[in-house]
C-alpha cells in the first residue's frame, strides 16, 4: 500500500521551511566564531563568494533531485541512477548522516534551555562563572529537559509537513529575525560598537590566506545544510509549478542574512564591552562561544543597562538561538522519517516514533559523554587526544562527510542522470531558465571544479580533524 507524502502548501513555505533548516547553530554562533578568528570582513566576503558560486549550484541539484524523484535521498540516488546499488549506499550515507547530526544538536539544544530559563530566572551572573557549563552537562538533571524537547520536537514532526513543520517556520522563522534585529539595534547603542563593525565590515586583505579559504567553505556548506539530505527530501514536498531557481535564490538570501546579522550582533557585541579584545584569544569553538563566553559578555552589559536588563538581553539571545535550533533540528529528522515513509512504507505516525526511540537512545549515550560516563568521555583517540562519543559524533558527521554526500550529489547530476535531467528539472516551473547564464554555469561548475573542490574539502577535513593535518599546508 502507497503511503501518501506531504508537501509544502505554497512557494513560500517552502523558503520558510528550508531557510528554518540552514539558520542554526551554524549561522547564529559558528559564523560569528568562525568571522572573528578569520580576519573578519575577508571571512565575510570569501564566505559570501563561496555560497554563491558553489553553495548554490549544489543546492539546485539537490532540490532538483528530489522534485525530480518524489523521493528520500535513498530513493533520489536509486532512481535517478537508474537503480544502480552503488548510488543506493550513497543515499543511505545521506539518511544516516542527518540522523547522526540529531543526535548531538539534540544535546546542545536541552543546553541552550537551560541557559535559557536561567538567565530568564536571573541567574546570569552564575551562568557567567568559568565552571557553569561544566557542572551543568555533567549533571543528570539535563534529562528532564531532554524529555521536554523530544515531546515539543516529534509534536511538530507528527504533525506533518503542513500542519507541523510548515506551520512552525512560518512562526519561529520571523519571531527569529525580529528578535535578532531588536538585538542588534541594542547593541549597536553601545560605546566601543563601531570597532566590532569595522572588524567585520573593513576587508583587511593581508590576513586571506588558505586558512580564511578553508574556513569559509566548510561553514558555507554546513550552514546551508546541503550533504544532509535536507534539500533533497525538500525538494520533494516541492510544488511542480514553482522555480527551484528562484526559490534556491531566496533560500541562500535568508540564511546568509541571518549569518551576517548574527556577525554583527556578537562581533560588536565583544568589542564594546571588551575593547582590548583579540580575535586569537576567543574560542575557536561555537560550544565555547555561545556557553562561556558570550554570557560573561552579557553579564558585563549590567554597567550600562543594570542587571535586570542584562538578563533580559541574554534571555532574548537564547530563546533565539533555541528558536533557530529547534527549526533546524526538525528539518534534520525529517530525513530519516521520510526514508522510512518511502521505502518501509510505514505510516508517519509510527515512522516519527521510531525514530523519536532511536534518536533518544543514541542522544542518552552523547549526553553521557561529560564525565557522567568514563568509557563514553574518553571514547576514542584521534587528531591528538581522547575524543568523547559526542566529539566522534559532532567532527564525522557535522564536517568530514557533509562535503562528500555533496559531491556524490554533484557526480550523479552531472554525468549519471542522463538526457540533461538536471536542467530539463530546473526548468519545470520556471520558463525563463533555459539558456540563461545561470543554467551554462550551473552545468559547467557541476561537472568541473565543484567535485573537486568538494572532495578536496572532504580529504582535508579527514586530516585535519583525526590526524591533526592540513593538507592546506602543503600548498
Amino acid at each position: 500500500m502507497a503511503i501518501e507524502r506531504g508537501h509544502f502548501s505554497s512557494k513560500l513555505g517552502f523558503i520558510l521551511a528550508a531557510a528554518g533548516s540552514a539558520v542554526g547553530l551554524g549561522n547564529l554562533v559558528a559564523f560569528p566564531v568562525m568571522a572573528s578568528k578569520n580576519g573578519g570582513a575577508v571571512f565575510l566576503l570569501a564566505y559570501v563568494l563561496f555560497v554563491a558560486l558553489i553553495c548554490l549550484p549544489v543546492m539546485m541539484a539537490e532540490i532538483a533531485m528530489g522534485r525530480a524523484s518524489q523521493r528520500n535521498p535513498v530513493g533520489a540516488f536509486t532512481l535517478l541512477s537508474g537503480g544502480s546499488n552503488a548510488w543506493r549506499w550513497a543515499g543511505k550515507l545521506a539518511i544516516i548522516t542527518p540522523f547522526m547530526i540529531a543526535v548531538f544538536y539534540t544535546i546542545v539544544t536541552v543546553w541552550l534551555i537551560i541557559y535559557f530559563l536561567q538567565a530568564a530566572t536571573g541567574d546570569l551572573e552564575e551562568l557567567a562563572q568559568p565552571n557553569t557549563f561544566g557542572e551543568i552537562i555533567g549533571s543528570p538533571s539535563i534529562f528532564t529537559y531532554f524529555i521536554g524537547l523530544q515531546v515539543l520536537v516529534f509534536a511538530v514532526l507528527i504533525s506533518g509537513v503542513k500542519k507541523g513543520i510548515e506551520r512552525q517556520a512560518k512562526v519561529l522563522m520571523p519571531t527569529l529575525a525580529i528578535m535578532l534585529l531588536g538585538l542588534i539595534i541594542f547593541v549597536m547603542t553601545l560605546d566601543g560598537a563601531s570597532a566590532g563593525v569595522r572588524y567585520y565590515l573593513v576587508p583587511d586583505f593581508s590576513q586571506f590566506d588558505s586558512t580564511v579559504i578553508n574556513a569559509a567553505l566548510n561553514q558555507a556548506f554546513f550552514s546551508l545544510s546541503l550533504g544532509m539530505g535536507i534539500m533533497i527530501t525538500y525538494g520533494s514536498y516541492f510544488s511542480e509549478t514553482d522555480s527551484i531557481p528562484g526559490s534556491t535564490r531566496l533560500v541562500a538570501l535568508a540564511d546568509t542574512s541571518v549569518a551576517f546579522f548574527a556577525g554583527l550582533l556578537i562581533l560588536p557585541a565583544i568589542f564594546a564591552f571588551n575593547p582590548a579584545t583579540n580575535p586569537d584569544d576567543l574560542s575557536s569553538s561555537s560550544v565555547g562561544l555561545i556557553f562561556t563566553y558570550l554570557p560573561q559578555i552579557f553579564l558585563s552589559m549590567q554597567g550600562a543597562v543594570g542587571y535586570v536588563g542584562a538578563s533580559i538581553v541574554a534571555s532574548v539571545f537564547f530563546a533565539l538561538v533555541f528558536f533557530a535550533a529547534v527549526t533546524s533540528l526538525v528539518s534534520i529528522l525529517e530525513i530519516p522519517i521520510s526514508y522510512m515513509i518511502d521505502e518501509w512504507e510505514i505510516p508517519r505516525t509510527k515512522a516519527v516514533l521510531i525514530q523519536a526511540a532511536l534518536v533518544s537512545f543514541f542522544a542518552l549515550f552523547a549526553a553521557m559523554s561529560f564525565g557522567m560516563s568514563d568509557f563514553l568521555t574518553d571514547f576514542i583517540p584521534y587528531g591528538g587526544g581522547n575524543k568523547s562519543f559526542f566529539d566522534l559524533i559532532a567532527d564525522t558527521f557535522s564536517e568530514v562527510i557533509l562535503p562528500f554526500v555533496g559531491f556524490l550529489a554533484c557526480i550523479l547530476c552531472a554525468y549519471r542522470w542522463r538526457n540533461g535531467g538536471l536542467s530539463a528539472e530546473l526548468n519545470r516551473g520556471d520558463e525563463h531558465y533555459s539558456g540563461t547564464w545561470m543554467e551554462r554555469y550551473v552545468n559547467f561548475s557541476l561537472r568541473t571544479f565543484i567535485p573537486v573542490v568538494l572532495m578536496f574539502v572532504f580529504l582535508n577535513s579527514v586530516a585535519q580533524k583525526y590526524f591533526a593535518f592540513d593538507l592546506l599546508s602543503l600548498l
